[in-house]
């Protein structure tokens, strides 16, 4: 059997270790040692869906949503990026859950997702909560009325 971890050497000369998470079409993710979720987006349009990701992930922090990662590094002329973990894939939640998910998302902090499926629900034991997971074709709407961005 082959080891799929892989090895990434940075400018320090160290490696550190990834476990493949998913390898597709579009985007190549990986957990680094530390927990990390580093993401490189692929073929089309993949320059403009990093954009939205990144740009996404930041309003969202901005906004103090608590269920979605927080992007960590920023590599745009690789079109890669690295965030926090929000646990693993909720293989078992319903569609009605994740709709449910989505639609609040949406409702308290102005982001309307565009991919509203399963797959990108997240459950995160350190949280204790379902998280939302993959922006690249989300939309960013006007913050919701009453929307009180967090102290800084």
């Amino acid at each position: 059997m082959r080891d799929r971890t892989r090895r990434r050497s940075f400018p320090n000369g160290k490696f550190m270790a990834f476990e493949p998470l998913k390898d597709g079409i579009r985007s190549n993710v990986r957990i680094d040692f530390y927990g990390n979720v580093h993401k490189r987006l692929r073929g089309t349009d993949a320059d403009k869906r990093y954009a939205t990701e990144v740009a996404v992930l930041k309003v969202l922090e901005e906004r103090g949503c608590p269920y979605v990662p927080r992007l960590l590094e920023e590599h745009p002329d690789e079109l890669y990026f690295v965030s926090t973990n929000c646990g693993k894939l909720a293989t078992q939640i319903s569609k009605t859950k994740s709709d449910q998910l989505f639609a609040k998302l949406e409702r308290e902090y102005g982001v309307r997702h565009l991919d509203a499926e399963p797959r990108n629900i997240t459950y995160s034991d350190k949280l204790g909560c379902f998280c939302i997971i993959d922006f690249e074709l989300a939309e960013i709407l006007p913050p919701p009325p009453g929307l009180l961005s967090p102290a800084i």
